[in-house]
């Protein structure tokens, strides 16, 4: 029987081992982490992640699950509410909250229904086994080998499987960090129907929207490696300076709640993608492969997608042959066909922060202008475009096996 070892049970390495498993593949799922709550992840769920969910067969698992449907966008400027635009409906568009750590677990829990799936929760690959220059397995922290016909590496920016298969290179990181954490969820909002909220002014921006344990998410762009300086002077104080660049009623609230700010977590923005996404005997996925920003929450639609192409082209090669060309070729063909929408989006997400963090002049007064053009024809009709690509993908993906 084919083998498959996949590093890192995120959207990406859970989906692709729940098809191949349903395929009759041997799948060996590692996740280093023991609780999938341990870590930010995004909550972005657009309806191109959505359909994969659905294409293998989990929809009604998903739509079991605890989410939030937002009502609308509202753009603030300097504080004031200056544009607000409502969603389309559910199907049409719209953006689905809901929080990885239940549909990771979920995810699972359906692979581990198939006979050839197997979840090793708490370790961490430390090593790639190799023979003759081809990657044959994975060894663990524990010290346990896992023979493979092929090794994707699922595990994420700091990918260990891209690293030890000479895929890893210098990245160039974006000039911004974000800083995420929840507060309360503001009665306010309730009564707005729950909108995504953006603040724009001044060189900052920061994201705001309503999470399924009824808390607020919030997302604030800073300088890169600018937040520990203000850390250090205290939570008064950060909070009191992202205070000053949202909305005085959310300002307000986040004065009111400093004590109950949850966790705080400095993401390191870079937005890249590795020249080759394989090795013999290896395939990276998602943020392996490709480290998304966090702008337009693509990065979990992006790594389900992939999922789907990478099940397609190892299912159909697997279930046929385990020669290694044909592996290698399955493995070569995931990029040349993910790759195209990769660029697209990553396009996009440099594009907004390269003007909504511009601090010169004309920076300033695109922003003033921004609502107004967002409300022309030609501003809508352009914006139509871009937010249906990245609400439905810029390429079709379809599961095959």
């Amino acid at each position: 029987m084919p083998r498959v070892a996949i590093a890192g049970a995120g959207p990406a390495g859970a989906v692709l081992a729940h098809v191949l498993a349903r395929r009759g593949l041997d799948v060996t799922l590692v996740e280093r982490q023991r609780d999938f709550a341990r870590e930010f992840r995004g909550e972005a769920l657009m309806p191109s992640g959505v359909d994969v969910l659905r294409q293998i067969g989990l929809g009604d698992r998903f739509d079991a699950l605890p989410r939030r449907i937002p009502e609308a966008v509202e753009i603030h400027r300097d504080g004031r509410l200056v544009a607000r635009a409502a969603f389309p409906g559910e199907g049409d568009g719209a953006p689905q909250l809901t929080s990885q750590p239940p549909l990771l677990e979920m995810l699972v829990a359906e692979g581990a229904r198939f006979p050839g799936f197997r979840f090793v929760r708490g370790q961490a690959v430390r090593d790639l086994v190799s023979d003759e220059g081809r990657v044959r397995g994975v060894v663990l922290a524990d010290g346990e080998q896992i023979d493979a016909d092929v090794v994707v590496g699922a595990d994420g920016r700091m990918s260990v499987v891209r690293r030890r298969a000479g895929l890893h290179v210098e990245r160039d990181p974006e000039q911004f960090d974000v800083v995420w954490f929840k507060v309360p969820l503001p009665d306010y909002l309730t009564a707005r129907g729950h909108p995504v909220s953006a603040f724009l002014g001044r060189g900052h921006f920061a994201i705001g929207f309503a999470t399924p344990d009824d808390r607020l998410q919030l997302g604030w762009v800073v300088d890169k490696g600018g937040f520990p300086h203000l850390r250090e002077r205290g939570i008064d104080a950060w909070v009191e300076e992202m205070a000053g660049h949202v909305s005085d009623e959310l300002a307000v609230h986040l004065r009111a709640h400093r004590g109950a700010l949850e966790h705080p977590f400095v993401l390191d923005v870079v937005c890249d993608r590795m020249p080759r996404w394989s090795a013999p005997g290896v395939l990276l996925v998602g943020d392996a492969a490709h480290p998304m920003s966090p702008v337009a929450g693509q990065g979990l639609n992006i790594a389900l997608r992939d999922a789907v192409v990478a099940a397609n082209h190892l299912v159909e090669t697997l279930c046929r042959t385990t020669e290694p060309e044909a592996i290698d070729a399955a493995c070569a063909a995931v990029q040349v066909e993910r790759e195209p929408e990769v660029v697209w989006v990553q396009r996009i997400q440099r594009a907004g922060p390269n003007v909504l963090l511009q601090r010169r002049w004309w920076g300033r007064v695109l922003l003033r202008f921004l609502p107004f053009l967002v409300k022309t024809d030609v501003g809508r009709a352009r914006g139509g475009v871009v937010f249906r690509r990245l609400a439905f993908g810029v390429t079709d993906v379809h599961l095959r096996v």
